[in-house]
């Protein structure tokens, strides 16, 4: 499904007659370029797509001076009903969201105890910077669309990813405490493992802590260690 189309039709039907500045605009103050992804270029490009595919239709075209002409749409019959299968498909399914650091969290043991306490660190003040962003944005929403103004439910979506980011913090709170407390043999960890592990005279050979990549259960002195939950 694409976030970007479904936006568009939905903010046209809100503030129809529109013109493509005050959907990019209105998108914006919805912070929709972060969690959404889409830029004004994107915006402009679905306009046109939805135009051709006769999802929306051309009411007007305006010049003020030397600016740019400006084109107002509205939502013809056919956008209405793609707009509503749009909107019922996205209430009904779960898609979960794409990040990258859980992609890079699959290899914690690839990177150094202490770095790994700094990013933790990093990223719940990032994500307290985030919330605090979001919460001044919540403050200026509302109005009357009719009037140009925010619609007041759209604070709900301010407020589902709010809860994301506090779970996300409460969740990199309790990792770094448990990296504290020893959990898991990180990268710096094996390496110096290896170098101090007692020698077997007898046999001429030493003990080999396994890799990280390989088990990561370790403690960090050698120990049995805990299984991470």
């Amino acid at each position: 499904m694409s976030t970007t189309r479904l936006l568009v039709l939905g903010v046209m039907r809100l503030f129809q007659p529109v013109h493509g500045y005050d959907v990019r605009r209105e998108l914006l103050s919805w912070s929709a370029d972060k969690w959404a992804n889409v830029q004004p270029g994107s915006i402009y490009h679905a306009l046109r797509k939805l135009t051709d595919e006769r999802l929306l239709r051309e009411v007007a075209t305006e010049q003020v001076g030397a600016r740019p002409a400006r084109t107002t749409y509205k939502v013809t019959p056919e956008g209405d009903k793609e707009f509503k299968s749009l909107l019922r498909e996205a209430w009904w399914n779960l898609v979960l969201p794409q990040d990258p650091f859980i992609a890079a969290l699959n290899f914690l043991t690839e990177v150094n105890r202490e770095e790994a306490a700094a990013a933790l660190d990093s990223r719940v003040a990032q994500i307290e910077a985030h919330r605090s962003m979001d919460a001044h944005r919540v403050k200026n929403l509302g109005g009357d669309p009719s009037k140009g103004g925010t619609p007041e439910h759209v604070i709900e979506h301010f407020r589902l990813i709010d809860g994301y980011l506090a779970a996300q913090a409460e969740w990199a709170r309790a990792l770094q405490r448990r990296l504290e407390e020893g959990e898991y043999i990180l990268l710096d960890e094996y390496s110096s493992l290896n170098n101090h592990e007692p020698h077997d005279h007898s046999t001429g050979t030493h003990t080999v802590v396994p890799h990280p990549r390989r088990d990561g259960r370790g403690g960090p002195r050698g120990g049995p260690g805990r299984q991470g939950g």
